[in-house]
């Protein structure tokens, strides 16, 4: 016996000292607050492996808000329990869920959800009365195992179509497409959704029953003649039905007509109606006679569902009769040949005269295995075979259940096909249908569908029952767009098949991109706070040593002077911040250009240094040294922008500078070239003090390497220190290496950085084709 003293209902509510009795198939209701929670609390105290628990959206508020219920999460967890839940996310719950998530192992979200049940490995609970941040009032208590076992089920159902509750979060916090499928139990709701359904379609197609024919004149057909005004400016692509059109609702088919809707006769309509749209669909299966309200509606906008649903009314708008020829028979009493044969004898006779008949197509579906096998026997394939000896143009399709024991008679009449120019299409189905029928369609005109009484019987004569002679057009149709949706259904299942996978493959490329996002925007919020700096820094000084001078006019002029470089320094620092910016912005548009000239790199080089020399005296905080001496009778030149390529070694030097407290920057250049002698994949350095000065008749690469004394290179950014934004410093904004590693990768040239080898400083290299 599981001791409840021990736990505090609420403050006002003294201790539940209940239990359930010892009965282990047990059933109970509890009313009130007293009991209903102190049943909870028990429930919670007997959870030894799991506990399984939805709610609606009032449910979390209650989890966090009543501290009995969070208290009893949390012991449960500790004892080493597992908790799945899920409910109803909102925008007004969301905040009460991302709590919830800490207190559970996994939370799901699911449309819809009414009441809540809670099942552990021998216990069921349930309440259809939620209300927000209070206690339950009514509870249902069950240890009877059939109850468990039910309740486990439902909630295993409906926890496979939840979806993960982060992902909720993220689509209702930010504003991403959602996609919905739900039923609707509210007729007033129900037809306030097919209204807008229909109002915001650019284009709509209903399968309608005949007696929901009534239902959408009485409720639609103003929002209808206002799609039909937009479709008469262009606006929309206009309405179209199918249904069966009788002697009860030809006049109401014609005023439709009359108005410009499009509508089409079919006989068998499918056990649904539905109506579909380019962003949604709408289902029921209710039959709407005389004009009935909806009580039960099906909606979504998943792509597969409109997709699918498009398919089915277009097989059965191709299908249909003219609205019009319908009305026409009707008014002139014309009846079809439709005769039921109950002779199973002549049945046989009336299939094989129908297959020799055959002019365009022949349909046929077998429902199942032995049915093949038994016509076989009798004669059928043979007579298709017959057939296409005469008509080459013949087209055969075969819906059947695959087996190994009609594989070899499959595999002749395919092969018959082939030897007479013939395309014969069988596909396999596992289950065809409920109704096991035998149906035969013979260039759309004439059909044949046999009804099957006993498949374990070997005969034909056997075990056919009914059969039924059509050549009633509509009728005819009717079997025609079962046939073409089955043979949909299987294109249908290697979509979705080729769905799943590329979904599981879009799912790792997601998260991917995702985890990418995420570093770029810490990499980009980063480059806000160090711009910001590097924007303040220098504006500071400007403005106020110009007020300075501004107010003390009297300064001698080595003061002003003073402050003006002051001023001119920091000036020059803005701008080049300013240039870095818009480089970037060239460099991502594909707009850097650059202007190709003869350079003497000795001589570029060192007109750099002259400008770093006067800058590096004027840092108090650096005792730094720069060493550069490039030999007098050695000319490097190469092909490049003369500008760019300053800026290159300028923002290298800065970056040693930067991260050089003291200690020296050497700069150094080299050739290397590819040895005559050696193969080609052999390359030979040479430095300053090679004896092939000035030599550049071998095609080869020159390399700048500036190397320093400092910091050296954080493992946090090495592997994206030339990317944007990539820096561990106040002291700049990430942009100077990835301008650096453009500029040289537009001269066709490489670039890389490397710590030194005796982990004093880092060397950072550029090369470029002589």
């Amino acid at each position: 016996m599981v001791n409840v003293h021990n736990y505090s209902v609420t403050s006002k509510i003294s201790p539940i000292p209940t239990s359930p009795p010892r009965d282990k198939q047990y059933s109970e209701i509890l009313y009130g607050v007293e009991k209903a929670m102190g049943r909870g609390i028990y429930f919670m105290a007997n959870v030894k492996e799991k506990m399984d628990i939805c709610f609606d959206n009032k449910g979390p508020s209650i989890v966090i808000e009543i501290k009995e219920y969070s208290n009893g999460y949390g012991d449960i967890r500790t004892r080493g329990g597992k908790i799945r839940a899920f409910t109803e996310i909102t925008k007004e719950n969301v905040h009460y869920c991302k709590e919830l998530i800490n207190i559970v192992d996994e939370l799901r979200h699911l449309d819809g959800v009414k009441g809540g049940i809670a099942v552990s490995e021998s216990e069921y609970m349930a309440t259809t009365v939620l209300d927000e941040a209070k206690p339950l009032t009514q509870v249902i208590y069950s240890r009877n195992k059939e109850v468990v076992d039910q309740g486990q089920y439902i909630f295993d159902t409906l926890w496979n179509a939840a979806i993960p509750a982060e992902q909720k979060i993220r689509e209702l916090e930010g504003g991403i497409q959602t996609y919905r499928t739900k039923i609707l139990e509210d007729p007033e709701e129900i037809i306030k959704e097919i209204g807008h359904l229909t109002s915001e379609s650019n284009e709509l197609s209903t399968c309608i029953t005949s007696g929901g024919l009534q239902f959408s004149y009485s409720y639609f057909f103003d929002i209808k003649k206002e799609l039909l005004a937009k479709e008469a400016k262009g606006e929309h692509l206009g309405i179209r039905y199918v249904t069966n059109i009788d002697r009860y609702n030809s006049k109401l088919a014609e005023i439709f007509l009359e108005t410009g809707i499009q509508i089409r006769h079919i006989k068998n309509s499918p056990p649904m109606s539905f109506g579909v749209s380019d962003k949604e669909i709408a289902a029921t299966i209710e039959k709407m006679e005389d004009g009935k309200r909806v009580q039960s509606l099906l909606i979504s906008n998943e792509p597969l569902y409109v997709k699918h649903f498009k398919s089915l009314f277009e097989e059965l708008w191709n299908n249909g009769i003219d609205a019009s020829d319908r009305i026409k028979d009707i008014e002139q009493g014309v009846q079809a040949d439709v005769e039921v044969i109950q002779n199973s004898t002549k049945a046989k006779e009336t299939y094989l005269n129908i297959v020799k008949s055959a002019e365009k197509e022949v349909m046929i579906l077998f429902p199942t295995t032995n049915a093949f096998i038994r016509q076989e026997k009798i004669g059928v394939l043979r007579s298709l075979t017959e057939v296409l000896r005469d008509r080459t143009s013949l087209k055969i399709r075969i819906l059947m259940p695959g087996h190994a024991l009609t594989e070899r008679a499959v595999q002749e009449l395919i092969q018959n096909g082939v030897n007479s120019n013939v395309k014969i299409d069988i596909r396999y189905l596992d289950q065809i249908s409920d109704t096991k029928a035998t149906i035969l369609i013979v260039d759309r005109n004439v059909s044949l569908v046999m009804e099957l009484k006993d498949d374990l019987k070997e005969s034909f004569e056997e075990a056919i029952g009914l059969s039924t002679y059509s050549n009633s057009r509509a009728g005819v149709l009717s079997y025609v767009s079962i046939f073409e949706n089955l043979w949909k259904q299987t294109e249908l299942y290697q979509q979705v098949k080729h769905a799943l996978t590329l979904l599981a493959d879009t799912n790792k490329q997601l998260e991917s991109a995702n985890q990418q996002l995420e570093v770029q925007g810490k990499m980009q919020s980063e480059f806000i706070n160090v711009a910001a700096h590097e924007l303040r820094t220098p504006i500071q000084p400007i403005l106020g040593l110009t007020e300075i001078l501004r107010s003390s006019k009297k300064r001698c002029i080595e003061e002003q002077d003073e402050l003006l470089d002051i001023i001119i320094r920091n000036a020059k620092k803005l701008k080049r911040l300013t240039e870095d910016i818009l480089d970037v912005t060239k460099i991502e548009g594909k707009l850097l250009r650059l202007t190709l000239q003869d350079v003497n790199l000795n001589e570029l080089i060192s007109n750099v240094l002259s400008d770093y020399g006067s800058q590096i005296k004027k840092l108090s905080d650096k005792d730094v040294k720069i060493t550069f001496e490039p030999k007098e009778n050695q000319v490097i030149v190469v092909r490049a922008d003369k500008i760019r390529l300053s800026q290159v070694v300028s923002n290298l030097l800065d970056n040693a500078i930067k991260f050089t407290k003291g200690g020296t920057i050497t700069l150094s250049l080299a050739v290397e070239r590819k040895d005559k002698h050696e193969s080609s994949n052999t390359w030979i350095a040479q430095n300053e003090n090679s004896d092939n000065k000035g030599d550049n008749s071998n095609k080869g690469v020159a390399i700048v390497k500036i190397k320093d004394t400092g910091s050296g290179i954080s493992p946090d950014i090495q592997s994206r220190l030339f990317s944007k934004f990539a820096s561990k410093s106040f002291e700049g904004t990430g942009l100077g290496l990835f301008i650096c590693k453009s500029i040289i990768e537009a001269h066709g040239g490489k670039v890389w950085a490397e710590n030194n080898a005796d982990r004093k400083g880092a060397t950072f290299s550029f090369s470029l084709k002589l």
